[in-house]
C-alpha cells in the first residue's frame, strides 16, 4: 500500500504541469483579477506584472517551504504575508531601477503583488506542507501559468485596441481600433471570451478522454 501510495503521488513535472493547464490561476482558479483587468491593457505590461508576481511566488514559496519547520502555527499568515512583501519590494525596487516608465504604468499594482490571493494561496496550502523542490515546481507552474493568461489577455487587447503588439504597428492605417479594449471594460471582455474559450477545450478533452 505504502509502495502504491508513492507511484500515484505526484511528480515535480506533474506539479509543474497542473499550473499551466489543469489548474491555471486565471483560466481555472480565477485568482488575481485585479492585475489581470487592470494592467492588461498592453502585452508589455502584461508581461512585466506576470514575471513580476512569478518573481515573487517563486522565491516566497522556496523561503516558505525552508521555513515551514520554525514558523509557529499561530503566526504563519503573518510571517507569509512578511516574506511576501520582502520580494514585493525588491521587485518594486528592480522594475523601477529597469524602466521608470514601466514602473509608472504598473503603479500601484506592484505594491498590491503582496495582497495577491495567489501567492499568499500557494505558501498556505502547498509550500508550508512539501519540500523545497516540490514548492519550487508548483511556484514555477502556477508562476508561468500567471504569466501565460496576462499575455493572452493583454496581447488581445493590444492588437485590438490599438493595432499594434510590444508598440509594433500590426495592421495599416485604415485599421479601425477598438478603443474599448484598453479601457477596463475590455478587460472584463477578454476575460470572459478566453474563460468561455478554456473551458470549451477542457470539456472537449473531457469527452476525449471519456
Amino acid at each position: 500500500m505504502i509502495e502504491n501510495a508513492a507511484n500515484n503521488a505526484p511528480s515535480s513535472t506533474d506539479e509543474f504541469i497542473k499550473g499551466l493547464w489543469k489548474e491555471n490561476p486565471v483560466f481555472v482558479q480565477v485568482l488575481g483579477m485585479c492585475p489581470v483587468l487592470a494592467v492588461t491593457n498592453t502585452a508589455e505590461n502584461a508581461l512585466a506584472m506576470g514575471m513580476a508576481t512569478a518573481f515573487v511566488l517563486l522565491m516566497s514559496n522556496t523561503l516558505v517551504s525552508i521555513l515551514r519547520n520554525f514558523i509557529p502555527k499561530e503566526v504563519r499568515i503573518a510571517s507569509y504575508i512578511l516574506i511576501i512583501a520582502t520580494f514585493v519590494t525588491i521587485t518594486d525596487y528592480a522594475i523601477q531601477a529597469i524602466s521608470v516608465d514601466l514602473h509608472k504604468s504598473l503603479g500601484a499594482f506592484i505594491s498590491l503583488i503582496v495582497v495577491n490571493c495567489l501567492i499568499l494561496s500557494r505558501a498556505e496550502a502547498f509550500a508550508s506542507k512539501n519540500n523545497i523542490g516540490k514548492s519550487i515546481m508548483d511556484a514555477l507552474g502556477m508562476g508561468v501559468g500567471f504569466l501565460f493568461a496576462l499575455f493572452c489577455l493583454g496581447a488581445v487587447r493590444e492588437i485590438l485596441g490599438n493595432g499594434s503588439l510590444f508598440g509594433f504597428r500590426l495592421f495599416p492605417d485604415q485599421f479601425q481600433e477598438w478603443i474599448v479594449m484598453i479601457l477596463p471594460a475590455g478587460g472584463f471582455f477578454t476575460l470572459a471570451a478566453w474563460l468561455l474559450l478554456f473551458n470549451i477545450m477542457k470539456e472537449r478533452r473531457l469527452r476525449h478522454e471519456q
